[in-house]
């Protein structure tokens, strides 16, 4: 637990938009404090992917929670994004709103490959990284490790679906790059990683199967850990939204997060 005053902030504002990249960005700025928390949502989701510990957040840090271009209220867009493209957004927001770096980033899902590129490419902004059951290129290999026939069709399947559902913020970083990128090289700061265990009834896909979900946790937790100020979180409470089943929890390790950051 650190030890800063914090002065929590009493009405919770609604959204704003601002201009980035030409488009209109919706965000929420609340709290106040020695840390600024950048929140990147998961997938399509907006900021309300944030909901259920954002006030809590705001009574421990500076938080800014946002949707990208195309997500939630922010100018709709079709259009296949990279990680990269995203990442450069959000420094252009940061950026317009005037923030001081570094940030402490804490990303959902999708959102970890956004965070991942931003920590690896503007190294300068990021002073502690939060992963939330991240998306991670070696989904597949997981996949492919248990049973590569069924794998290769699943996987399969998995893409059209994707192709289907339109211009997805996730195909050109998991489809569309050739090799699949590993994990881009990070400075030596703080870093959490949170991800799921718990067992599926009836997992629709391999990667959701008993050895699917301990070759994801063994993952997770060997990448949090090659870290010298990592730490690995394996929840068997929660699947993919424990900001949603265990908000207490994700804001207790947020807090020990920024304990944890050196000044």
């Amino acid at each position: 637990m650190f030890c800063c005053f914090f002065v929590t902030a009493s009405v919770f504002a609604k959204p704003n938009f601002i201009k980035v990249n030409g488009y209109d960005v919706e965000y929420e700025i609340a709290g106040s404090g020695k840390h600024t928390v950048f929140l990147e949502a998961g997938g399509s989701a907006g900021l309300s992917d944030w909901e259920p510990v954002f006030e809590k957040l705001a009574k421990e840090a500076r938080i800014i929670r946002y949707s990208r271009i195309g997500n939630g209220g922010s100018t709709q867009l079709r259009k296949n994004y990279s990680s990269e493209e995203y990442a450069n957004e959000a420094l252009m927001l940061l950026e317009a709103l005037h923030v001081e770096k570094p940030i402490v980033y804490i990303a959902h899902s999708y959102g970890a490959y956004i965070a991942r590129r931003f920590a690896a490419t503007y190294p300068e902004w990021v002073s502690a990284l939060m992963l939330i059951e991240p998306a991670s290129e070696h989904d597949i290999d997981i996949m492919r490790q248990i049973d590569l026939a069924k794998a290769e069709k699943e996987i399969a399947q998995v893409k059209l679906d994707d192709m289907v559902n339109g211009m997805s913020n996730q195909y050109l970083d998991f489809w569309a790059k050739r090799p699949l990128p590993d994990y881009p090289q990070i400075p030596d700061i703080p870093v959490t990683v949170i991800a799921s265990v718990k067992k599926y009834k009836n997992p629709p896909l391999l990667f959701f199967t008993d050895a699917g979900r301990k070759m994801w946790g063994e993952l997770h937790s060997a990448w949090a850990e090659s870290f010298p100020q990592g730490k690995a979180v394996l929840t068997d409470k929660s699947y993919h939204y424990p900001q949603n089943d265990e908000p207490d929890r994700v804001v207790q390790e947020v807090i020990d997060l920024l304990g944890r950051i050196q000044d």
